[in-house]
């Protein structure tokens, strides 16, 4: 298992769900009860990831919370690597932690990235937790590093893991799989970015290309 400063990591979790609260769900694992944190952007998709004896598999961000005289483990889970790396990306803003930001992504994932990028302060802060200070904060930290994000189609169905770094167009097909897209989409859209854009020089960049596009459509 992954550790961090001697801390055994846990990078995801797998049990039947005993209990839904409005951000977190508790999972029994071989008879131990654990409470994971849920954004509400992944809570409006667990339903169609969960299996017919209950059990759901769950890829989570475990993080030690130190409080004053205590300290405790924290596991906030998603159904894919995408939705965490966006989780990731969004607390390194100054002023959001992570039980802030389970309870400030409330919508989907695609909405609140393209908000990001199209500088909607109305729509950041309209999140729970999130004034328009913090909202501009959000702006400038983050445009321009969410496109990919945009593309999420939020069905909530489970992914792949990124495709191995065989090229540029591959590594950024392999995102487009992941994010529910049909193979020959993908293609084309990758095909025009790059006609559009032969100086791309990373998977990135071809991404927000496609982002670019697509919301000009």
């Amino acid at each position: 298992m992954p550790t961090y400063g001697g801390i055994e990591m846990i990078c995801r979790v797998s049990g039947k769900i005993l209990e839904k609260k409005e951000y977190s769900v508790v999972l029994d694992i071989n008879g131990i009860c654990y409470e994971v944190l849920i954004p509400g952007a992944v809570m409006q998709c667990l339903e169609n990831n969960i299996q017919p004896d209950g059990s759901i598999s769950l890829i989570t961000y475990h993080y030690l919370q130190l409080e004053p005289s205590k300290g405790f483990q924290v596991l906030i889970g998603f159904l894919n690597e995408i939705e965490k790396e966006f989780f990731e990306k969004f607390i390194t803003v100054s002023g959001i932690g992570p039980k802030a930001a389970v309870r400030a992504l409330k919508m989907p994932i695609s909405m609140i990235a393209r908000a990001i990028d199209m500088s909607d302060v109305l729509f950041l802060k309209s999140l729970p937790g999130i004034g328009e200070q913090r909202a501009r904060e959000i702006i400038a930290k983050l445009q321009g590093k969410v496109g990919k994000f945009g593309l999420l189609q939020d069905t909530g169905t489970g992914t792949e893991a990124f495709a191995g770094k065989l090229g540029i167009k591959d590594e950024a097909m392999g995102v487009l799989l992941q994010l529910e897209y049909k193979k020959f989409e993908a293609e084309s859209m990758l095909d025009e970015a790059l006609k559009r854009n032969p100086e791309i020089k990373t998977a990135e960049e071809l991404l927000n290309e496609v982002y670019k596009q697509k919301i000009k459509k």
